[in-house]
């Protein structure tokens, strides 16, 4: 299990960073948290201050340099940049200045405090901003950010021989990675905690009608041992969804810094750390168990080393029921918010248009045989063939059955209790049709028309 605790003035010694985003923090050398860059106020700046562990201290160390311009010191002021620590030497990569993306690749000696730019050729991923970059043995990872067009991507390149004495032929690789691997996003960041990277946050979009800015504070492992995804799950509420923060790990702990959620720029300092650390006894008291933990892959543990072990084990379809729907949920009762037919306007009024003129001897046999005939068209119909104003009942009808079906209310052909309604239906959990894409629309009519033949 980990916590989330807001950090203390008395935490640390000396001046402060001022609040920003789109900043870099890396760890270089055994007891050095160096920060770069970011945005403050809509200015881009290029300050260098330094944490240091050891002694519990802030400060801004003077650096000299030299680069393709005699008159620069280093890199010019920017943000949504990356950075990474290799040995006692820090690499700065792209990133943002006003308009204008950046390609330029530096690197700061810290034993003599030098910046100095480096000429990188070879055939590269996607240009982008906003994305992370973090060495693991011996390879240069970069996860998302945003293109030249604009689009935010989720695509992971690994990059080979940065380190000299190797004597590697540099080379770009694209990597596909199974598990619960993170939406596309940007401005999130990648701490490497011993066999683990550990992914926060970050900046992505949602909607296919229209699209809307989604701003993340989930928290995704990637196992380096088993190579695959993973959800890691915090007891207690995390810090606000934000993008264009930085995080790094501290020992066993992770310490996060800033960001910006769309609207405020952050200055708030938190840790993420183990159950069992000193820092998580401010909390105000421990959090009950739930004795019907979600286990479907979510990381419930005391340190990152139990991840795989604990994502094997069995969860509650009830308490996955629950949070995936965010109601509580009876398991003698079919109450799951999901409204009935002859409950659902929207729903009713689609089912008359469609056989308006048509009549019964009675309201309520007509409803019956509105909503059947309704039902029957969609079964017949092309994703091609669906108006937009016909997504919204159809997507609801589609969960209402499958929630009948789920509690067993279905008869024979129910399925069973121990199920997860979600990992048979992949658009069971979507709250609104907004939150679908155009493709998605033939994958949710066959499973639609599927829970109507059965």
């Amino acid at each position: 299990m980990h916590y989330w605790v807001r950090a203390e003035s008395s935490d640390f010694g000396g001046t402060l960073p001022q609040p920003r985003s789109g900043h870099t923090a890396v760890n270089v050398g055994k007891s050095k948290v160096v920060v770069f860059g970011g945005l403050v106020d809509k200015r881009f700046i290029s300050d260098l201050t330094v944490y240091d562990t050891d002694n519990k201290l802030w400060f801004q160390p003077e650096c000299t340099g030299n680069g393709s311009d005699e008159q620069v010191v280093g890199p010019s002021p920017r943000a949504f940049h990356v950075a990474v620590a290799i040995d006692c030497h820090m690499f700065i990569f792209g990133g943002r200045s006003s308009g204008k993306r950046l390609g330029d690749f530096w690197v700061l000696d810290t034993v003599s405090l030098e910046w100095m730019e480096w000429s990188v050729s070879g055939s590269l991923p996607p240009p982008r901003c906003g994305h992370t970059a973090t060495m693991v043995e011996k390879r240069l990872l970069v996860f998302g950010g945003r293109g030249g067009g604009g689009p935010i991507m989720g695509d992971l390149w690994a990059l080979k021989g940065l380190i000299e004495e190797d004597n590697e032929t540099p080379g770009w690789t694209q990597l596909k990675l199974p598990g619960q691997s993170p939406s596309p996003r940007c401005g999130h960041t990648i701490a490497s905690g011993g066999h683990y990277l550990l992914l926060f946050g970050g900046h992505g979009t949602g909607g296919w009608l229209s699209r809307y800015d989604i701003y993340h504070n989930d928290c995704i492992v990637l196992d380096r041992v088993s190579v695959q995804w993973k959800r890691l799950l915090t007891s207690n509420d995390p810090p606000s969804a934000r993008a264009y923060h930085s995080m790094t790990s501290v020992g066993s702990r992770y310490l996060l810094f800033g960001g910006f959620d769309g609207k405020s720029t952050f200055g708030d300092l938190w840790w993420l750390v183990p159950e069992d650390d000193p820092i998580a006894r401010r909390l105000p008291k421990p959090l009950p168990k739930d004795p019907f933990e979600r286990k479907d892959g979510l990381v419930r543990s005391t340190s990152l080393q139990s991840v795989f072990r604990e994502s094997q084990r069995e969860y509650s379809p009830i308490t996955e029921l629950q949070k995936r729907l965010e109601v509580s949920v009876s398991v003698s009762a079919p109450e799951v918010g999901i409204t009935d037919e002859l409950d659902d306007k929207e729903f009713l009024e689609q089912s008359s248009r469609l056989f308006r003129g048509q009549e019964s001897t009675s309201g309520q046999v007509t409803h019956i045989q509105s909503v059947q005939a309704l039902r029957d068209h969609w079964k017949k119909s092309s994703p091609r063939a669906i108006p937009l104003r016909e997504l919204g009942p159809l997507l609801r009808d589609y969960q209402r059955l499958i929630t009948r079906c789920h509690l067993g209310i279905g008869g024979s052909e129910s399925l069973s209790m121990e199920s997860n309604p979600s990992a048979h239906y992949q658009f069971y959990h979507i709250k609104t049709a907004s939150q679908l894409r155009m493709d998605d629309i033939p994958k949710l009519l066959i499973e639609y028309k599927q829970l109507l033949s059965n």
